[in-house]
Parts: C-alpha cells; structure tokens; sequence
C-alpha cells in the first residue's frame, strides 16, 4: 500500500525523519543487506516549510545518498504520520472498481482535508467484526501540496520516488512477523511524536499519532529539575524511569509526561478491544527512543499487563554475523527505512 506507487526494480527507502534521514537498500527477493547510512539533522529544519529550510533539507539528502554508495536513484519514501491521516472504515460490500468508486464519494466524510486537494490509497482488510453485511478497508490520505512538493524537492536532486508510504506502515512490515496472527501493537517513540499502530492477522486495525514524544520528556526533565537540555539529556538517557538512582528524582520528574504518554495507549487500547470484541492484545512492540529508555519498558508492561518486548528492524534482513553487533545498536533508529526497503509489491 502507498499513496504513490510506481515500477520498483532496484530501489532503496528513504526515511526522512525529525532529527536525522535514513536510508536502506536491500536486494530482493532474499532481503539481503545491500547499503545503509545515517545523517543526523537539526529539527528545526526538518519541521520548518520554509523554501531555505526546504533546500537545505534535500541537500543533506543528496548528501547522505552519495555517502552511501547506492547506485540506484529509485527511492521508497516514507511520509511522517503528521502528515498523513490512516483509519480504519466499514463499507459495503460491493466490487473493487464499486468500492474504489464508494470510497472516492464518502473520502470527504472520512479524511480532514478536502478529496479535491489530497492523494488517497486503500486496502481492503476483510469482513468488519461490526457489521457482517460490511468490510473493513485501510484508508490513507496525504494532501497534494505536501506530497507534490515532497516529490518535486526529491526529483530536483535526481531522485525517482516509486513510491510514498506512511511511516507507520512501513515501521510494521520491519517490526512485526509477517505471518503473525495475533493482535500486537508497535510503538514508535520520536522526537515529537509517539507512533502508534495495532495490527492484527498481518494487517493495520488502529493508526495514531500522540504528540507526545522524547522531546516533551526532555523538557520535563529541564522544568522540574531546573537544569539545561544537555543536562536533561544526560539525565534522561542515562536514568529514565529507574526509581533507585539520584533518589528517584529523574523518576518524578518525567513521570507525568509519561504517563499522558500511557493515557493515550489506554484510550487505543480500550477503543481496539470495543471493536475487535473478544481479540487478546498479545505484545507491545517497542522501537525508536522509547526502546532505549531506561525502565521505560517495564513501565509499560507492568502499566498494561502486557508483554513487552525491543523491536529489532533487521528481523527480516540477511547479512553478515560480524555485522550484528553493529546493527542491532541502531535498531531503533531504522525501523521505518528498512520497512521502506522491504516493500515487495
């Protein structure tokens, strides 16, 4: 599924994110590790509109293209799920080419911005657990001036986008078996933003974005304790939500924004279990800042008494075992890019 797709062939996915870009080539069918490579870059930048910003955005990103070796200019980009809006409908059963008609009709009932100035997909999922006379199908919407000036930005640096896709899809396809049955959610904490998705028989049935990220958590840490970012930083990393060290100060001082954290999970949870009446939530898969959190994942388990585990976005990649090491310390920073370099269809 992505909101513009092309002819693949040979092409690498290209995970421009808030604080740095990532890229990933595999070849396929055997998903073996071709190229990887990584730029941090100033979130100010990555989150500005403006057309300096803009350019100096897509630089690093010819940049981070060169340093890689690639030799494809194809690219699997993924969209920011701040910019992308994903749910979940019931529609009548009816045809493919009826349904496509159906949904192009209600798209303006069912996404934030008007169907004249948007790009939508969708994907059929199955029978709706509601309404047996309906089927559940995915939607996805991105408006047109963001993904056209996304698109122009990346072709002026000689770039072929093949496809967008939603991040959080993309994050899914690295993280989550592709045979897996049972409902699990992955949870993917960024610098502004917390990605959430629920999927369950192969398949995304619950996408949200909860603007709480690593940041918020930061600045948490800088109002209560009453010290500078970098001292946040080092506090943070270092102790999380490990009550026994510095007497629990860094514990209670981030606690709070955590827990808004956990509220939202719990609303996801609950409006899930509504739906899919009777449907266990087996795990909780953790990636980005949130992985690397100290007894953030414990939090977690213990808060929903579910089980917890680190997502690793290499699951499905082969390469070297001296590269192990290496790789897996990075994980977390790589799982919507090396979903991007998964995609098949």
């Amino acid at each position: 599924m992505g909101i513009l797709n092309g002819k693949n062939g040979t092409f690498f996915g290209l995970d421009i994110g808030t604080s740095g870009i990532r890229l990933v080539q595999l070849s396929h069918p055997s998903n073996a590790l071709q190229a990887y490579a990584y730029m941090p870059i100033d979130i100010k930048i990555a989150m500005s509109d403006s057309k300096v910003d803009q350019l100096q955005l897509v630089q690093a990103v010819k940049n981070l293209v060169s340093k890689s070796g690639v030799r494809t200019k194809n690219a699997a980009v993924g969209l920011p799920s701040q910019k992308v809006f994903t749910t979940v409908v019931d529609i009548e059963h009816l045809s493919k080419d009826e349904l496509a008609k159906t949904i192009r009709l209600q798209a303006d009932s069912l996404i934030p911005t008007p169907i004249a100035e948007s790009k939508i997909d969708w994907q059929m999922l199955g029978n709706s657990p509601l309404d047996k006379n309906k089927v559940e199908v995915l939607l996805s919407s991105v408006p047109n001036k963001y993904a056209e000036e996304r698109l122009d930005l990346l072709e002026s640096i000689g770039l072929n986008v093949i496809a967008f896709e939603p991040d959080p899809l993309a994050m899914v396809r690295s993280l989550v078996a592709p045979d897996a049955m049972q409902a699990q959610m992955v949870l993917d904490m960024g610098s502004q933003t917390t990605d959430l998705v629920v999927v369950m028989n192969g398949s995304p049935r619950l996408t949200r974005s909860i603007p709480t990220g690593y940041e918020a958590i930061i600045k948490a840490a800088m109002q209560n304790l009453n010290i500078d970012d970098a001292q946040a930083r080092q506090f943070v990393k270092k102790f999380g939500l490990d009550q026994q060290k510095l007497e629990g100060q860094i514990y209670h001082a981030i606690v709070g924004t955590i827990n808004l954290l956990m509220g939202e999970i719990e609303k996801s949870i609950k409006f899930f279990s509504t739906r899919y009446s009777g449907v266990t939530l087996e795990r909780i898969i953790l990636a980005g800042m949130g992985s690397s959190l100290p007894e953030f994942p414990v939090y977690l388990a213990n808060k929903f008494n579910i089980n917890v585990e680190i997502g690793n976005a290499w699951r499905n990649v082969s390469y070297s075992p001296e590269r192990q090491n290496e790789l897996l310390s990075i994980s977390e920073q790589f799982s919507v890019a090396v979903g991007l370099a998964e995609r098949k269809e």
